[in-house]
Formats: C-alpha cells, structure tokens, sequence
C-alpha cells in the first residue's frame, strides 16, 4: 500500500476530521483514506445525492408550498 503525507494541515480541519473519524468508528488516518476512496470512485456525498433529488422532485413537480403553518393548525387542533 502507498503512503500519504499531507503538511501543513490547518488544526481546525485536523479537528474536525477526528470528530468525522469518531463518528463513523475510524482513525483519522482511515477516515481520510475511506474519503479519498470515495471521491476517486466519483461517489456522492449524502448531501450531493440529497440536492440532487431535490432538483429532480422540483423538475418533476414544481417547488412545494411550505407546510409550516399547515402543522401548526394540526397540532393547535389536537
């Protein structure tokens, strides 16, 4: 297997890499290989594939109306 030395990486992304290791149970080491993995392959992010169906719902659908107040009433009436 190869070795990566990535230098001069700014503390607050260090940070913020461990906590994204810790939540998904990895090392900082391998989080980042298992991310560089990932976009290698071309794959999408949950938030990529989120806006993407959006735009998909919005092109099929139109833009939904805001069910907010909608709510409220249900739950004002229970």
């Amino acid at each position: 297997m190869a070795t990566l030395t990535i230098r001069d990486l700014d503390d607050a992304v260090f940070e913020r890499l461990k906590l994204r290791a810790a939540e998904n149970h990895r090392s900082p080491e391998d989080e980042v290989a298992q991310m560089l993995d990932e976009r290698s392959r071309g794959s999408r992010s949950f938030v990529e594939t989120f806006r993407a169906a959006n735009r998909d719902m919005i092109a099929r659908r139109g833009v939904l109306s805001d069910s907010t107040e909608i709510i409220r009433q249900i739950r004002d009436e229970g």
